[in-house]
């Protein structure tokens, strides 16, 4: 048993580097079988904001702490019964474990050692100052705090993340399927083509889960979301007063994803300076932050997304050409729906859920209908009818009016009958939804499944403006 003149001892004075000028909110257990030291050290880690509980041997500890959850647990290695290491091990079994501190004399450094290796978040060798304890808790309780945070924070993620479950058996999905498992074994850049809502965002996941980068991170970025500026900021960081609001320096999405991957989605919506500066990302790795002169190295796996023809782009001179074949080292087109025969009604099924009914008149429905929107407009589509359906049964009243519009049936029944292109088709769609919404863009927009951007792409490429 170590001697009471082992003990961390009480500061005779606190100066300006004192724990407690900055209080954080802390639950602590106090476990030590001598109780002078118990007893004081305890007042002053009140004093000094701690919320303290005592325990004199490791069984009481434990028993205490099954009915109390703390932040962190100051614990002696030696005291009799339960010693500190059996009841350390009682605790790294709770669904939470605190971060346990122990306290040890100075010839037992080999059972302090021990220690960490079972679990404990440090240890300090008698005697020592308590102010110096009452760091080294307040670094604990920080560290069980952001602990905490980032497993809410993976959670959040996770559960706001689209499933990277992709449904189809028709043969251009199952085409997309075995390019996704053979791109998945490169870690070379990725292009990925088609139109607005026909899942590439999917496809990017299904890609890096499927990758050796899988337990690496994934960052997603959307170009059409943010103006030039802000992009650049984003995707390559920024220095403290390199513009007018940087308050601070900010490491960029490229950092972030270091060792990882990277989505760019609406790549075909960069601006020239920044494919640029893209490029030279992709040749070595090298970049530099907004208002920084420092080049920094990243490696970092870049899946691309584009509902644009880049190689017509290229020959317009609206993107680089060189940037061009520099991400598109893997290329992977995405079919439309309306080209996945079979898979519509698979799709519809997977939306509505095991417990709806989609009657019959319904499905013929959806599989005449040419869906410009694709998967997305589906899923919206289904989301839709079943807000407004009882009893859990899809009914052809539920449908939007796009879908029960009588002369799309017909142009779609046309498409099938090979009786007029595809390109009129879509044209004489686009048209009869702008006139059906008044020619309002954001009602056209949200009846087509596209989002403004695409819209007015459609509209000047159809003339309709």
């Amino acid at each position: 048993m170590p001697s009471v003149a082992e003990k961390p001892q009480l500061p005779q004075t606190s100066n300006s580097n004192s724990p407690h000028d900055e209080v954080i909110d802390i639950d602590l257990l106090l476990v030590d079988d001598e109780t002078d030291f118990r007893e004081s050290a305890a007042r002053y880690l009140r004093r000094i904001g701690f919320r303290v509980d005592e325990a004199e041997d490791g069984e009481e500890a434990l028993n205490i702490s099954t009915n109390k959850k703390f932040d962190v647990v100051v614990m002696d290695i030696h005291m009799p019964g339960v010693s500190g290491i059996e009841a350390l091990k009682g605790l790294m079994k709770r669904e939470v474990p605190p971060k346990v501190i122990m306290l040890t004399g100075g010839g037992t450094i080999a059972n302090a050692v021990e220690s960490i290796k079972l679990g404990a978040y440090d240890f300090l060798t008698k005697p020592a100052k308590l102010d110096d304890l009452a760091r080294l808790i307040k670094r604990a309780c920080q560290t069980q705090k952001l602990e905490k945070e980032n497993s809410q924070l993976k959670e959040v993620i996770r559960r706001q993340s689209p499933s990277s479950e992709m449904v189809g058996e028709s043969p251009a999905m199952r085409e997309v399927f075995r390019l996704i498992q053979r791109t998945a074994e490169s870690d070379k850049p990725v292009l990925v083509q088609g139109e607005s809502g026909t899942g590439k965002e999917l496809v990017a996941r299904a890609i890096h889960r499927a990758s050796a980068l899988a337990d690496q991170t994934l960052v997603v970025v959307n170009c059409a979301a943010l103006p030039d500026q802000l992009l650049e900021s984003e995707l390559f960081g920024h220095e403290k007063g390199s513009f007018t609001g940087a308050i601070a320096a900010k490491p960029g999405l490229f950092e972030i994803a270091d060792g990882g991957t990277l989505f760019i989605d609406e790549f075909g919506e960069m601006s020239g300076a920044l494919q640029a500066k893209l490029l030279r990302v992709l040749e070595d790795g090298s970049m530099r932050r907004v208002g920084s002169v420092v080049e920094r190295k990243v490696k970092v796996r870049v899946i691309a997304a584009t509902n644009r023809d880049l190689e017509k782009e290229v020959k317009a001179k609206n993107f680089r050409e060189d940037l061009y074949y520099r991400i598109n080292v893997l290329g992977l087109e995405l079919p439309p729906l309306r080209q996945r025969s079979g898979d519509i009604e698979l799709l519809a099924k997977e939306f509505a859920g095991e417990d709806w009914t989609i009657t019959d008149e319904v499905m013929n429905h959806l599989n005449r209908y040419c869906w410009p929107g694709n998967v997305r407009q589906l899923y919206n589509a289904i989301e839709r009818a079943k807000v407004l359906a009882e009893e859990d049964v899809i009914e052809l009243h539920n449908l939007p009016g796009a879908i029960l519009d009588s002369d799309r049936d017909s142009m779609a029944s046309a498409m099938n009958s090979g009786d007029v292109d595809l390109e009129t088709l879509n044209r004489l769609h686009v048209l009869k939804t702008y006139q059906r919404c008044e020619k309002n863009k954001t009602r056209t927009a949200k009846a087509l499944g596209i989002n403004r951007r695409s819209l007015y792409r459609l509209l000047d490429k159809y003339d309709l403006g």
